[in-house]
């Protein structure tokens, strides 16, 4: 029988149903050492820092790891996908920063290359939304995808669905579902048709093997996964215990941005959001507050659209001194302004009031006011 290759174990460790996670990932790190060093198990087992029953278990799995690799990759194909291993060009760059990273990924369709190429925000929320939730949920997504961020998710119902679909709705736009479960699984139930537009225009990811239903406990490593994918993560309506806080914490860990939206504070589904903007998440209320931060697409998306119509005439009176103070492309406080025009704070703001209603300027928080 001709040894297994490096490829084919690391299938066969990642489909190993007998093999916890952490072993099947850490054992991937130490791929070369274990698989042909010949030292007892129980050594192999202290050298790599797993538990030596997992040890024996990974052994055992050299034996038929060519036949599993070869069923894997045959039943990612009969459902339109492909296995995707961290020895290959297409491991997307992002998961090389977990630590440990998915030794295999099933993939259906194209992860975007990377932030250069094609910026991408996780959208995450409760899976009970209510309207609030899924109107935030659409003008974000739909907002994104147009400007060319890719929408990042989770593939469940609620507010993730909500991110998918209305990030297809947008012109050219492009999302990326991450599952808890295979490939072949229709979880949720009937979101199958909406998994087959996404890897049109995107991907559907997963870590699982393709027939292995949902458990509890693959939800968090899906949330990792979907943070690694992002540059940042939005939570648009999450409760107190939600999955959507562990995926914020994946991301503050890897030094990714959080935002959030808020909610009511009579509202339980909203209390997670709140907490964590209180906790330094940034608040945003708008689409256009992310895209100030995602510099390389707002540039694009702006060298996209038509030329410009000439700007109408500034507003007259006081309103139009004040506008005049904010050059276009600046900001300053309002405090400030009123110092340059030596008049009082609470008429700087009067104006201010007036020219945001107008859309001639931004408030930010501050209150600092931009154009």
């Amino acid at each position: 029988m001709p040894r297994p290759t490096r490829r084919d174990l690391l299938i066969a460790l990642n489909a190993a149903p007998s093999l916890s996670r952490p072993a099947a990932y850490r054992l991937a790190q130490d791929l070369d050492h274990w698989s042909t060093s010949g030292s007892p198990p129980d050594t192999l087992a202290a050298e790599a820092g797993v538990p030596r029953t997992q040890m024996r278990k990974a052994l055992a799995v050299i034996e038929t790891a060519a036949d599993t690799a070869a069923r894997e990759e045959d039943g990612a194909g009969r459902l339109g996908g492909r296995i995707v291993t961290l020895d290959d060009d297409g491991y997307p760059a992002g998961l090389r920063q977990l630590s440990p990273p998915p030794p295999v990924l099933y993939m259906r369709g194209e992860v975007p290359a990377g932030p250069a190429v094609a910026p991408a925000v996780a959208i995450v929320g409760s899976r009970r939304a209510d309207n609030y939730g899924r109107e935030a949920a659409d003008l974000f997504a739909r907002a994104l995808a147009a400007a060319g961020v890719t929408v990042v998710s989770g593939f469940a119902q609620g507010i993730d669905a909500v991110a998918h679909r209305s990030a297809l709705a947008a012109p050219g736009g492009r999302t990326v579902a991450v599952l808890g479960c295979g490939l072949g699984v229709d979880y949720p139930r009937g979101h199958r048709p909406l998994a087959d537009e996404i890897a049109v225009r995107g991907a559907v990811v997963t870590e699982f093997p393709c027939g292995l239903i949902p458990r509890a406990w693959h939800f968090p490593l899906r949330n990792r996964t979907l943070a690694a994918l992002a540059a940042g993560t939005l939570v648009v309506q999450a409760a107190l215990r939600s999955g959507s806080l562990i995926t914020a914490r994946h991301a503050v860990d890897l030094g990714r941005d959080v935002w959030a939206v808020p909610g009511r504070i009579f509202d339980e589904g909203s209390l997670g959001a709140n907490a964590l903007i209180r906790e330094g998440a940034q608040l945003v209320q708008h689409p256009a507050d992310l895209l100030e931060l995602l510099l390389p697409t707002a540039a694009a998306a702006q060298l996209a659209l038509p030329p410009a119509s000439p700007e109408p005439e500034p507003p007259p009176g006081f309103a139009g001194q004040v506008l005049a103070e904010l050059p276009p492309g600046t900001t300053r406080l309002a405090e400030e302004i009123a110092v340059r025009l030596e008049s009082p704070v609470d008429r700087v703001l009067a104006a201010l009031l007036e020219l945001e209603l107008g859309g001639w300027v931004k408030r930010m928080p501050g209150p600092v006011y931009g154009r």
